[in-house]
């Protein structure tokens, strides 16, 4: 097998049609895939890159980018992508990490192999251009031949490699295709999550890529958003909770079909004020992790008046049911889940240690986030389970509060053993907040200028900095 078999079929069924959009609003097909994909993988396997050979990848996010992970695929090669988020800090630990063969990479990102020396020891460099060879080559490949690495945020600690094989990706493209199965022949989505745009060419539906810049999904300007669907026709959104915040503002203005968000919580609010928005557009939030994605998903038309109260009362976030190719369980109060496209273990397996067990007869992942199953079989998150405060969870605080009056953004902390609020908002309504808190519990409330956010997606707070940030403030 090969992963880019789902691919290539569509491919020939949709040669002509547009199949990734870049931000400048460059045009590739997927016969255009198809082709450069080919003589790339032909070059490199003539300049000796095979099976198992580790590539580390540093280019900008468009379809140079993803002709280069399919012409890596075709010959067995295992791409090896940095997290973005981390800049040169990411792209310097990931070739300590994997100890790669060759270095991919375009524009100024070449210039890198010479200045930092992490990379000096790398034998060759490739680019999107070595096209100077004629071919067709894909190998076939076991089920566990690797594929990619890549890594976690590092908002937890240092950041972990994570090797996904042929079949894991397969697995797991097969489950996207089930979420995201197009609903329409002209199906086009603006995708901000680079594995959605992976399952988007294997069901043959077009991927236009952000303009705002990738760093900073929380300043992404409403107007260009709206501009960018208006101009490429979008029938779809796939954004992080950072960009949909920018969706509820009026300079917004925009028709969808379908919003998918994750990457973080999605808060209640937030669904709600999309709703308003943009009525009949059908909202889905989707919870996974980078070791399991997805794990449970939600249609915001499904949330029962109940479960709204619930979620302005302190009870957390509802995400749904589980998708059907997983298990999920919870382990002294902890989300552990396992299948086909949950991660077995990391490239070091020193990391394996707090992150897996064995259940079953099975490995499991241990997510580290808070949850429960409701009566309905409904999986309901907490937040991370080293996130308690004062014995409270912090989605349930957080949730709440994000529900009165002139709070923008909450994130609940533990200060000398009690809970402690820090609130982003309106200061005018501080009374209003105290007495609110006082309803949830022992919560003091602490008004603060900006909470610090992750800098993968910009739409999970960062709670070490934001401790550090509030250190002497509390006392």
């Amino acid at each position: 097998m090969n992963l880019l078999d789902p691919f290539l079929q569509s491919a020939e069924l949709h040669g002509d049609r547009t199949a990734i959009v870049a931000g400048n609003g460059d045009k590739t097909s997927f016969a255009d895939l198809i082709a450069v994909s080919s003589a790339l993988a032909a070059a490199w396997r003539r300049a000796g890159i095979g099976k198992g050979d580790r590539v580390l990848i540093a280019m900008p996010l468009g379809p140079s980018l993803y002709a280069g992970l399919a012409a890596l695929w075709r010959i067995g090669a295992i791409a090896v992508l940095p997290e973005p988020a981390l800049g040169l800090k990411g792209l310097r630990h990931a070739a300590r990490a994997t100890s790669p063969k060759a270095y991919l990479s375009d524009g100024w990102y070449r210039v890198l192999k010479h200045l930092l020396p992490e990379l000096w020891p790398i034998r060759l460099s490739l680019t999107p251009a070595d096209r100077s060879v004629t071919g067709d080559p894909l190998e076939g490949l076991s089920l566990d031949h690797p594929a990619l690495i890549s890594f976690t945020s590092g908002s937890t600690g240092k950041p972990k490699a994570i090797q996904r094989s042929h079949g894991f990706l397969a697995a797991q493209s097969a489950i996207l295709a089930e979420l995201l199965a197009p609903q329409r022949t002209d199906e086009t989505d603006l995708v901000a999550f680079p594995v959605f745009v992976v399952a988007n060419l294997g069901m043959g539906v077009t991927s236009v890529l952000p303009r705002w810049n990738l760093r900073r999904h929380d300043q992404a300007e409403p107007g260009l958003i709206a501009r960018q669907i208006a101009e490429e026709r979008v029938t779809r959104a796939l954004l992080p909770p950072s960009v949909c915040e920018a969706l509820t503002h009026p300079a917004a203005s925009l028709r969808l079909d379908t919003i998918f968000t994750g990457g973080g919580p999605v808060f209640p609010d937030l669904l709600e004020r999309l709703a308003e928005t943009m009525p009949g557009t059908d909202i889905v939030a989707v919870y996974g992790s980078t070791e399991a994605e997805p794990i449970a998903h939600l249609h915001h038309r499904d949330i029962e008046p109940e479960d709204w109260q619930a979620m302005k009362t302190g009870a957390g976030l509802l995400a749904g049911r589980p998708v059907e190719a997983i298990r999920v369980a919870i382990r002294e109060d902890e989300i552990i889940v396992a299948g086909d496209h949950v991660n077995k273990g990391y490239l070091d397996p020193a990391d394996d240690g707090a992150t897996k067990l064995r259940r079953e007869g099975e490995i499991w992942h241990r997510t580290g986030d808070a949850g429960r199953f409701d009566g309905a079989g409904r999986l309901w998150l907490g937040g991370r389970l080293d996130g308690r405060a004062g014995g409270m969870l912090p989605f349930g605080v957080e949730a709440a509060s994000r529900f009165w009056p002139g709070v923008r953004r909450s994130a609940l902390v533990e200060s000398g053993g009690r809970a402690l609020l820090a609130v982003e908002g309106d200061l005018d309504q501080f009374p209003a907040w105290t007495r609110a808190a006082a309803l949830i519990g022992d919560v003091r409330v602490m008004p603060i200028s900006e909470i610090p956010l992750d800098k993968r997606h910009r739409s999970k707070v960062d709670y070490v900095t934001l401790r550090a940030n509030l250190e002497g403030l509390a006392q």
